[in-house]
């Protein structure tokens, strides 16, 4: 049966699009009803973010001007503050004992990140395939990771001994003869160092892990179609493919070898503060701490602290012109 369509008249009005199906939300009438609505469209999402900004503010913001301007001063503690301007700073550039810090931390931090990095980057390699028990072995290697700092220290302070020490037991044995961990500088820092990297590789581990397995399974099938091995696909497929990841895994690691403090305190027992007799492994950390809260001088100790926040900027900012270079790359 055909069907008759009517022709719309010359100069008539189009048809009324269809409304769309479900209800609109209309504004109230009237003056009160209409002023609350708008507050609760634009002001409500504001109260719910306040709280975070309010204890940022207060635990964040706050400390860190006062703690800038107290570097400005010359500060002791229960006394008043004196303008110094930035004497406090001119004075860690002469002082031994910050570059001595300053030295420390640097060692310190690359003997612990590198070993730390590289022993990750091959467990998460290794957990990436299919082995029985990799589900224990995944929970396993983060055990240290949920170690506190004073338990893990007090251990290898232990094994690190000088006179009964593991460690020293197994040098004689092997002919090597005893190593003094704690008096020297270079021994005790590879015995903090491997402190550090006991507690994060594992935590590293993890996180290599989960950047290795969002890596499409077809890169892999088309280099061992090529004839590529396992180490080759390692270093072909896996490493470029998780280069973001092992970028922000350094600025991690560099930023905790900045602040490192309780390792080396806890490690040096009564003298940890000064980093030793000698300040051998005292760090940036340490040396803040003990300005402030030894000898009293809270502008000098403020001083450091600034001191360590440019240097983490330092690194911020590397990481940022690196993360561009590699996003022009790619997109070149």
């Amino acid at each position: 049966m055909a069907t008759s369509v009517r022709a719309r008249p010359e100069g008539s009005p189009p048809p009324a699009p269809p409304s769309s199906p479900g209800p609109r939300r209309r504004a109230p009438s009237g003056g009160l009803r209409s002023t609350l609505y708008r507050w609760d469209l634009k002001a409500v999402p504001y109260v719910f973010v306040t709280p975070f900004f309010l204890t940022f503010a207060a635990f964040g913001l706050f400390p860190l001007i006062y703690t800038g301007w107290l570097s400005l001063h010359r500060v002791e503690l229960g006394g008043e503050a004196q303008w110094k301007g930035l004497e406090n700073y001119t004075d860690l550039a002469t002082s031994e004992f910050f570059w001595n810090a300053l030295f420390n931390t640097f060692t310190i931090g690359v003997i612990s990140t590198v070993p730390q990095l590289l022993m990750a980057l091959g467990l998460a390699h290794l957990l990436n395939y299919k082995l029985r028990g990799r589900g224990f072995f995944r929970v396993a290697i983060l055990a240290p990771y949920a170690t506190s700092i004073a338990a893990a220290t007090l251990v290898f302070a232990q094994l690190f001994n000088t006179d009964y020490g593991l460690i020293n037991t197994f040098l004689d044995v092997v002919g090597l003869g005893p190593v003094d961990w704690e008096a020297s500088r270079w021994p005790a820092q590879i015995a903090i160092s491997t402190i550090v990297t006991w507690r994060w590789t594992g935590y590293n581990a993890l996180i290599y892990l989960a950047a290795m397995q969002a890596v499409p399974q077809d890169l892999y099938e088309a280099a061992s179609l090529d004839g590529a091995s396992r180490w080759r696909q390692f270093l072909s497929v896996t490493i470029p493919s998780i280069r973001p990841t092992v970028l922000f895994t350094i600025v991690v690691s560099t930023i905790g070898a900045t602040q490192l403090f309780g390792e080396p305190m806890l490690y040096g027992g009564s003298v940890g503060i000064s980093g030793g007799s000698g300040n051998q492994f005292q760090t940036l950390s340490l040396l803040m701490y003990e300005k402030g809260w030894v000898t009293g001088a809270l502008g000098q100790a403020s001083a450091i602290a600034w001191v360590m926040l440019l240097l983490l900027l330092v690194v911020g900012g590397v990481q940022a012109l690196v993360s561009r270079h590699q996003r022009k790359k790619l997109g070149g």
